[in-house]
């Protein structure tokens, strides 16, 4: 085989249609051998070729005898020295940062490890055992992919809703869909699954972490896995394990023609993305990759002791973001997702630990500096999951613009209110209203808000209204893993019940968020599964059960299909109701007479004032949403309309009567108002009403626990 010298870029290995070339970063190793393997299951290396050239500390080969399919690995050599954080050992086969496809599974084995386990100086010893045979291994993939026509939706911001969704759990138990799709990419774009997002007016799936994961050492022992994907190994290669098919580079395939299936029915692919920490874990962690190739240079290590790591995240390590080549490798990740795969966003895990410079979390900071100037990244839907579990991580309303954020404090309000919790009224009307308080003050939009109840991390929706303690038995932790404080409540008993007074509060519990969100100012995100009654059975902490425990059941009962139908009716009333996709904040100025485009009111339709906000027992609130003042205009420059609409809110445990308001417009001319309009009911979350009128200036009765929507319609004639 004839070497040449090849290139320092791009990163990886590239195929050009006659060879491959190879480059890999390490600024401190001084030999790295190319590996090359026959097969996935090979055992060992057929060829070891040491890389020829180093320049701007990248060493390259180019080898042009090397097609698509071809599987390899690494190995670098160079000082063993714990204790300064230099932990080469060419022993372990390493995979390429940049592989963009991982063509095996590790199996677990002592080998993999760069010290001897139970040696009596622990990660300061030195393995010499070969991990070839059981080390993952990277292959080349052929790029090229018939994109057909296809089409971003770009979907504006303020009429997005996501869909949070796990690949394997949406799919793997729909009874429509074909059997050898079940749990696939593919299985994610099929028929039955698109028709049930659209059903709901959903625009954006977001998919739990695709990148190749790592399946923990601990629950692969104890016949578990890691099946949130939440323990990167490849930030570039899909995981394989949602492809069927075999072939060293079919999941790359697989996952193109997923994106392309559900763009061409207008859905956007949002991929959730764990830049925080890899999959090595703390100093008694595997050798697979960043640790043998350059651990000083890709992970954080203590200032005081380069031995041990810093570790924001909770899984052992965090990455160096204030390393150039590191947050190089994480924007070419992102260039790569959104340029040969195609998809239009990311939700960043654990986003505040990518923003720390030194300790603390830096608006300022590199990352934010080089994702706003980027023409590529700038340009996708950008979300942040604002905190960390550092000192000062938790960052909810500190990110810049660009980004949005999930809205802890909105999940956290929502919980509360309709718990019944005091003093909660005042929350509710902010976060109803786009989070200002959090958003406004840099600029951005109510969109920066993604509103949500309920996510993969936590109890389901049917669980939050039915368990008031964690039960997480099932993930062999004795029930310490998991979030304690939950704001959740079981309506009167723990678990699964036969007593049908619970079984209807906890339902109309359920159709309270559900209303509530769909109702509010941002962008609103379900839960995959929560709109047919998915239950974990109480664990709040399912990241490890790929099992009945997680996967969504798709034979519904009637309630269930009952359920799902006042979703869709939720979702149609948004989409067709502009005030509730405002791309601005409300004005509600002080003063600003009968031209605000919101009003806050109490049970007698009169306006809230200062004294009533502070009223720590009040649990009702009426909201009305006024299009007529709207300033906000379509891309035509036409003002957008739309009607008005009231919303009434009771979360008192007892039946509450409102008085109808009439037309903010018109609340000087009550003869006017009374004479041509009317309040048409559309929904109520106690059960599937028929449609009714309600004269202006009528009292409403609101059923304990319960959300009432009106809209003022003009009178029929007859």
């Amino acid at each position: 085989m004839k070497i040449l010298p090849g290139k320092p870029y791009p990163l990886g290995a590239t195929w050009d249609g006659l060879g491959v070339n190879f480059a890999i970063f390490s600024e401190n190793a001084t030999k790295v051998e190319l590996c090359l393997f026959d097969t996935p299951e090979s055992t060992k290396e057929s060829m070891r070729i040491e890389l020829p050239e180093y320049s701007n500390q990248v060493w390259h080969v180019y080898l042009k005898d090397i097609r698509p399919g071809q599987c390899y690995g690494y190995r670098l050599y160079g000082p063993y020295e714990p204790d300064v954080g230099l932990r080469f050992n060419p022993n372990k086969l390493v995979s390429d940062p940049y592989a963009k496809s991982i063509a095996r599974d590790l199996k677990w084995n002592p080998s993999l490890f760069g010290y001897t386990i139970g040696h009596k100086e622990k990660d300061l010893s030195f393995d010499g055992r070969d991990s070839a045979p059981y080390a993952p291994l990277c292959a080349v993939v052929d790029e090229s992919f018939s994109w057909g026509n296809d089409t971003r939706p770009n979907t504006p911001w303020h009429q997005t809703i996501i869909y949070e969704a796990h690949p394997r759990g949406m799919t793997i138990k729909h009874p429509e869909i074909p059997e050898q799709m079940r749990g696939t990419y593919a299985g994610v774009a099929s028929d039955p699954i698109v028709r049930h997002l659209k059903s709901m007016g959903v625009t954006a799936i977001e998919l739990l972490p695709i990148h190749h994961r790592v399946d923990n050492q601990n629950l692969v022992e104890a016949g578990l896995n890691n099946y949130w994907g939440y323990n990167t190994l490849s930030f570039f290669a899909p995981d394989l394990r949602y492809s069927p098919y075999n072939g060293a580079t079919e999941a790359v395939r697989e996952f193109k023609m997923m994106v392309r299936g559900l763009h061409a029915a207008g859905i956007e692919v949002i991929l959730d993305v764990v830049y925080n920490h890899t999959a090595e874990g703390n100093h008694l962690g595997p050798t697979l990759s960043f640790r043998g190739i350059d651990n000083t240079c890709y992970y954080r290590t203590m200032i005081d002791d380069f031995r041990y790591y810093m570790d924001y995240t909770g899984c052992g390590n965090t990455l160096n973001m204030v390393h150039p080549r590191v947050l190089q490798m994480l924007m070419d990740s992102l260039r790569y997702w959104v340029l040969e795969m195609h998809v239009d966003g990311f939700r960043f895990d654990l986003a505040s630990a990518l923003a720390r410079e030194l300790f603390d979390v830096d608006k300022l900071s590199a990352f934010f500096d080089v994702i706003q100037q980027d023409p590529v990244i700038s340009q996708v839907k950008l979300i942040a999951e604002p905190w960390d579990l550092g000192l000062g991580g938790y960052q909810v309303g500190n990110f810049p613009v660009l980004w949005t954020e999930w809205n802890g404090k909105y999940r956290d309000t929502m919980r509360q209110f309709w718990r019944g919790d005091p003093g909660q009224v005042g929350q509710l009307a902010t976060r109803l209203a786009g989070s200002s308080d959090l958003y406004a003050h840099n600029g951005r939009s109510p969109h920066a808000s993604i509103n949500f109840v309920t996510c993969h991390d936590g109890f389901t929706m049917r669980d939050l209204v039915s368990y008031n303690n964690k039960h997480n038995l099932a993930n062999l932790e004795d029930n310490r893993d998991g979030e304690s404080h939950n704001m959740s409540w079981n309506c009167g008993t723990e678990g699964q019940t036969t007593d049908v007074d619970v079984f209807v509060v906890r339902l109309r519990q359920r159709r309270n968020f559900m209303a509530t969100l769909m109702l509010s100012l941002g962008v609103p995100m379900i839960s995959g599964g929560d709109e047919v009654g998915r239950t974990q059975m109480g664990n709040n902490n399912a990241y490890c059960q790929d099992n009945e425990v997680s996967w969504t059941d798709w034979h519904l009962t009637e309630t269930e299909h009952d359920f799902l139908s006042f979703v869709r009716k939720l979702a149609a009333i948004r989409k067709s109701h502009p005030v509730l996709q405002r791309r601005k904040f409300f004005k509600r100025q002080p003063g600003s007479g009968r031209n605000k485009d919101i009003l806050w009111l109490k049970l007698d339709a009169k306006e809230m004032d200062e004294d009533d906000w502070k009223e720590i027992e009040l649990r009702q609130l009426a909201v009305l949403f006024d299009s007529a003042h709207t300033d906000e205009v379509d891309e035509d420059g036409n003002p957008v309309g739309g009607g008005t609409l009231l919303a009434l809110f009771n979360a008192y445990w007892k039946d509450s009567t409102f008085v109808l308001p009439p037309h903010p417009t018109e609340k000087y001319s009550r003869l006017l108002s009374t004479v041509n309009k009317t309040w048409k009911l559309l929904l109520e979350t106690t059960a599937s009403l028929g449609p009714g009128c309600w004269e202006i200036g009528s009292e409403y009765k609101v059923s304990a626990r319960s959300v009432a929507l009106l809209e003022l319609s003009e009178k029929e004639r007859h």
